[in-house]
């Protein structure tokens, strides 16, 4: 018998994920130059590779799980904490702005969020009372992070809460489309429904 690992892209209860409530994975800490990815197939984590810039991810880094962005991932979110959180960490937040940006000549979509449970930043419900120099960082890692990789990324606009909440829905609502069950079929599975058709 095979066993199957938790997916977190696809094994999280729905009921979890909401516009204004949702859990986040977390798969890079802030401070790390490690560009850890979900590997979708197992649910676990893999380095994808180090950054080759000297900056380095200016908060906790992972993705909405049920959500499919448009670059066929889930939906990214940076969330704002007060410490250190390790990958494959879930965490309850809700969202207060997203930042828009176009990455290899297409739209990129990360939530900015915030831990419910953080006292430090618990108090901010909107992008636009967060310290300016904090979106400025922001922004200016996703400009620069990629340039050495001779990959071109632009921030476009950073955007209130109620367009992060329409982000996620729209994401939620492509996920249900994408996967009507729930979960990705395994690979056997596909073939096996590909032979049948």
């Amino acid at each position: 018998m095979v066993e199957r690992f938790m997916n977190p892209w696809h094994d999280i209860d729905a009921s979890r994920i909401s516009p204004e409530n949702f859990v986040s994975v977390i798969e890079i800490p802030k401070g790390s130059k490690k560009k850890y990815e979900l590997d979708k197939r197992s649910g676990l984590i893999r380095l994808d590779r180090i950054l080759f810039t000297s900056t380095h991810y200016p908060s906790n880094y992972g993705f909405i799980p049920k959500t499919l962005a448009e670059d066929n991932d889930p939906l990214d979110v940076l969330v704002l904490c007060s410490e250190v959180l390790d990958p494959l960490t879930i965490v309850e937040c809700y969202a207060i702005g997203v930042v828009t940006m176009i990455d290899k000549g297409e739209v990129d979509e990360k939530i900015i969020a915030i831990p419910f449970r953080d006292p430090v930043y618990s108090g901010y419900r909107d992008v636009s009372t967060l310290p300016q120099h904090m979106l400025q960082e922001i922004s200016h890692f996703f400009e620069v992070y990629k340039a050495l990789e001779h990959s071109e990324t632009s921030v476009k606009k950073i955007l209130d809460r109620e367009q992060a909440a329409e982000i996620i829905t729209k994401c939620m609502k492509a996920y249900e489309k994408a996967f009507p069950e729930g979960k990705a079929k395994k690979p056997a599975q596909k073939q096996a429904d590909q032979q049948k058709s």
